[in-house]
């Protein structure tokens, strides 16, 4: 009899279910439903979310085995008796980027680095508590507990709520604790200074479960469902994609996103890498930029055409695009962190501004910013075996012929497929039988390694 398990990845736009045979990986049904847009939501709504992907997938009544991946960061809070106080924020709200200042100058980078393995930032929990604080002070003293996004549906799933306050039965997981910014990966520990510090009293914290246990279970008649930890939505990734210490996955979204499993923690105190945990008892070390696909939309519609057409211009094009190299910073960045910078196209020639070239050095510029978060991930002491390019730009011919000959590792390009959702399903199934299951994970494209170190010096020498 086959055994299923459910995955879910509730992220910032909508909820996905994937209900997986438990032996093999494979996807039997799935299901999704839309959050609502802003940057920062009733927390009700992801909710209700939750139940209509799980009823889109066809219920859980024959499966045995859950876990929920979710966007990272994020700021739940509740009261006493288990209400939600306000709006939950957010990663992608910034209004507590003065907070994030105020932290770092009152501890110092360093020794944030040292106590959390990151320098905070407007995303992270603390710095959204510290706004609390200070913004609604009312709210922050009725705080009794602060939860994640993936903490607070995990405990909903479980039947708690304002129907049933149990604070004390929140859990979470070391990849989610990892980004709250008073939780370190190196000591496996909440450290409640920083907690205080930022909401200016102590409250309750999940309990962080170990990435093969059990957060607990649904009662039903017969078989319990049992829940397992959960994860943050790069760790879940990593999860599915089955990603071992030497792999570095290359992230090509709306932003974009450098991150390395590895066997030991990193504290980088220029705050360039955030030194998180990842969802099999490893490390997860990330760098993070602001400009990614939407480079390609830029161009794209520049030229006047579909990505189609802006990969035949890229491809026929040479490697270097004639000396034409765009500095893709259209919303400033974060790697480098410039947050008022601008975008610009250097070297052009009448020989270089054609459309072939500046199609490639639209290509060329997004993956070189990449790989500069590549490079400040080695610069910790990551090892790059291979590279896995994933999100939906990876799928371009012209995005995976070039990275090729950007970085200087192999790149494979997984098909595309719910890896959040399948990493918290493999997860699940860890949980329902205390082995680790190894999935495969099917390869679309694996171009021929062509490094072309010339891209990027180019590219460097403009940035210089």
């Amino acid at each position: 009899m086959t055994t299923l398990v459910a995955g879910v990845d509730s992220s910032t736009q909508s909820c996905k279910v994937v209900i997986v045979d438990a032996a093999t990986g494979a996807i039997v049904r799935e299901g999704r439903a839309a959050h609502p847009n802003g940057t920062e939501v009733d927390a009700e709504a992801w909710w209700a979310a939750l139940q209509s992907a799980i009823a889109a997938a066809g219920g859980l009544d024959d499966v045995a085995a859950i876990s929920i991946g979710g966007q990272q960061h994020g700021m739940v809070v509740l009261d006493a008796g288990g209400r939600v106080i306000r709006p939950a924020l957010l990663w992608n709200d910034t209004r507590s980027a003065g907070a994030a200042r105020d932290l770092i100058e009152e501890f110092g980078a360093d020794a944030l680095a040292r106590r959390t393995g990151s320098v905070p930032v407007a995303s992270f929990t603390a710095t959204k508590l510290r706004w609390l604080r200070d913004a609604e002070p009312e709210h922050a003293e009725r705080v009794a507990a602060v939860a994640l996004p993936h903490d607070w549906l995990t405990w909903r799933l479980r039947g708690f709520g304002p129907e049933h306050p149990r604070l004390d039965a929140l859990t979470s997981d070391r990849s989610d604790a990892s980004g709250t910014g008073y939780w370190s990966p190196a000591d496996e520990d909440y450290d409640r200074g920083l907690l205080v510090a930022a909401l200016g009293h102590d409250a309750q914290l999940p309990r962080v479960v170990a990435p093969s246990g059990r957060a607990g279970v649904v009662p039903r008649d017969g078989d319990d469902l049992v829940v397992g930890a959960g994860a943050g939505d790069n760790a879940g990734a990593a999860f599915g994609l089955g990603a071992v210490d030497g792999d570095i996955v290359v992230s090509i979204g709306t932003s974009g996103t450098v991150f390395a499993v590895t066997a030991v923690p990193t504290a980088d105190a220029t705050g360039t890498v955030a030194g998180f945990a990842d969802a099999s008892g490893l490390f997860l070390p990330l760098v993070a930029t602001l400009n990614a696909a939407r480079i390609l939309d830029a161009i794209s519609g520049l030229l006047g055409v579909d990505h189609a057409g802006l990969a035949e211009l890229a491809l026929a094009a040479e490697p270097g695009s004639g000396g034409l190299v765009l500095q893709p910073w259209f919303e400033g960045e974060r790697t480098p962190n410039l947050p008022d910078a601008t975008a610009t196209l250097f070297g052009m020639t009448l020989a270089s501004t054609t459309r072939e070239s500046l199609a490639r050095a639209a290509v060329e510029g997004m993956l070189c910013g990449l790989a500069e978060g590549l490079d400040a991930l080695v610069a910790q002491g990551v090892r790059a075996e291979r590279i896995l390019l994933v999100g939906g730009a990876a799928q371009s011919p012209a995005v995976a012929a070039i990275a090729a000959q950007v970085f200087d590792a192999p790149v494979l390009v997984p098909t595309p497929g719910e890896y959040v959702a399948i990493g918290a399903a493999r997860q699940a199934a860890w949980a329902l039988t205390g082995e680790l299951p190894s999935w495969p994970v099917p390869i679309a494209h694996a171009p021929s390694p062509d490094h072309r170190p010339g891209i990027l010096s180019q590219y460097r020498a403009r940035r210089a």
